[in-house]
């Protein structure tokens, strides 16, 4: 019983580690991925939903919260101009049950 409880901790622990924080850098040195935003769902590799609070952003599910500062988040993202230039593409979506991945390849760049 135990072994089980830790296991759940360890779990919970890590899903919430995962959380999409994100700050958006001014230069492309400065980020972690590069991104681009495409102008159909079906073009992406995510499909993203902003969210207001931070404890909304819930594992690597696509719900997003943009922060202030960079040390707040944990991944740092530089939109790109050019599909090629960037790591995945994104669509943002009107409701949060629309997030998520489209293209699962892509899904560990944001773990």
């Amino acid at each position: 019983m135990n072994s089980f409880i830790s296991f759940i901790s360890v779990f919970v622990l890590c899903y919430s580690l995962s959380a999409q924080k994100i700050f958006v850098t001014k230069n492309s040195y400065q980020a972690d991925l590069k991104v681009y935003v495409v102008d159909y769902e079906y073009q992406a590799d995510l499909k993203a939903y902003k969210v207001n609070k931070s404890y909304k952003a819930k594992g690597n599910s696509g719900l997003w919260y943009f922060t202030k500062n960079n040390y707040q988040a944990e991944k740092k993202l530089f939109f790109v101009r050019y599909k090629y230039q960037a790591d995945f593409t994104v669509y943002f979506v009107d409701y949060n049950y629309q997030s998520g991945w489209r293209n699962e390849e892509q899904k560990h760049l944001l773990n």
